[in-house]
């Protein structure tokens, strides 16, 4: 008896080049070598790549948020603004009361709530997440710039200041953070129902649907995580610089995004990883780095990290066409 065909994506593998990550995998290690012979000096000193790790950082906690929403089908473009709110917020916090905790658990509930927020308009209202995330991104801004009148918060307690600057083993503790939250995220997209649920969201909502996922309830929950990550980005991100501004995070909606498609995760949704987003985390924070070493006007890093973009969609879409015709 002949034997039944399974759809590519349904065979089980244990090849790696079958991951979603693994598409990140190759330019890391291109951009690294590449500058390693270029600019051997610079480059492979210890404090320049811990630098790499460390701006990646705030990134690769955006990207592991931003991959839930896209994983769903959706996107969330305010998450630029979203850690300029937390920061600020934060910010005040930590200079008026010098409370710590007091300050981390006000950027977490932020970063809910308006995860909370953007979920529900979008799945009760069925609103298109861009139109939604993107009023969610300019009134924020408009927010960030109210409370602090458009003036920059100092950060000056140290002990704050100790998890952003700081390094264990010569590895900055942002760096460790960031793999946590990755194992954390990792964790939830493939050994928990919700995570099931989410991929069930983006590969198709209908069959979800008719097998009794509350659509609802886990497009809520994916735009929360997301909202959650960026608190723990921004949190780390003032640490790290000492300072919140309300112009913080401009444009870094696009870096997770980057990121987050870099590693592998589909623009179009169902198929993605926390730890291919970190990875691709490291490559946008790597390529910038390389064009700072190489003297390139910050003009055309912006452009570098578009066309990143543009063509790891373009990758995406053509190898789901060429795998739809081997599957037909």
């Amino acid at each position: 008896m002949e034997k039944l065909k399974l759809p590519i994506k349904d065979r089980k593998t244990t090849s790696f080049t079958n991951k979603p990550w693994f598409s990140a995998v190759l330019p890391l290690i291109v951009l690294f070598v590449l500058m390693s012979l270029i600019k051997p000096d610079t480059f492979l000193t210890t404090s320049n790549l811990m630098n790499i790790l460390r701006q990646a950082s705030t990134y690769a906690i955006m990207a592991v948020g931003m991959t839930f929403p896209i994983i769903t089908g959706g996107i969330d473009l305010s998450q630029g603004s979203l850690l300029a709110v937390v920061a600020i917020v934060a910010g005040m916090i930590i200079r008026d009361t010098e409370s710590i905790l007091l300050a981390v658990l006000a950027g977490l509930v932020i970063g809910a709530v308006i995860g909370f927020l953007n979920g529900t308009v979008i799945a009760y209202l069925e609103m298109p997440p861009f139109i939604m995330t993107l009023g969610t991104m300019r009134a924020l801004r408009g927010v960030a710039l109210l409370l602090t009148k458009g003036s920059p918060i100092d950060i000056k307690l140290e002990a704050y200041r100790f998890m952003g600057t700081q390094s264990f083993l010569g590895i900055p503790l942002p760096a460790y953070m960031f793999i946590l939250v990755a194992i954390a995220g990792q964790f939830i997209l493939s050994k928990t129902a919700t995570g099931r649920y989410i991929f069930a969201l983006g590969s198709n909502v209908e069959a979800a649907k008719i097998s009794g996922v509350k659509i609802v309830r886990n497009r809520i929950k994916a735009y929360m995580i997301s909202g959650v990550c960026v608190a723990i980005a921004s949190l780390l991100y003032i640490s790290r610089l000492g300072s919140a501004q309300p112009i913080a995070g401009e444009g870094y909606e696009m870096e997770a995004v980057a990121a987050t498609v870099i590693g592998g995760t589909s623009i179009v949704g169902g198929e993605g990883s926390a730890m291919g987003s970190i990875i691709g985390a490291v490559v946008v924070a790597l390529i910038r780095n390389a064009m700072v070493l190489l003297q390139i006007s910050t003009y055309w890093q912006s452009i570098v990290i578009g066309l990143v973009i543009v063509v790891s969609v373009s990758i995406d879409i053509i190898r789901k066409r060429i795998e739809a015709r081997r599957v037909g």
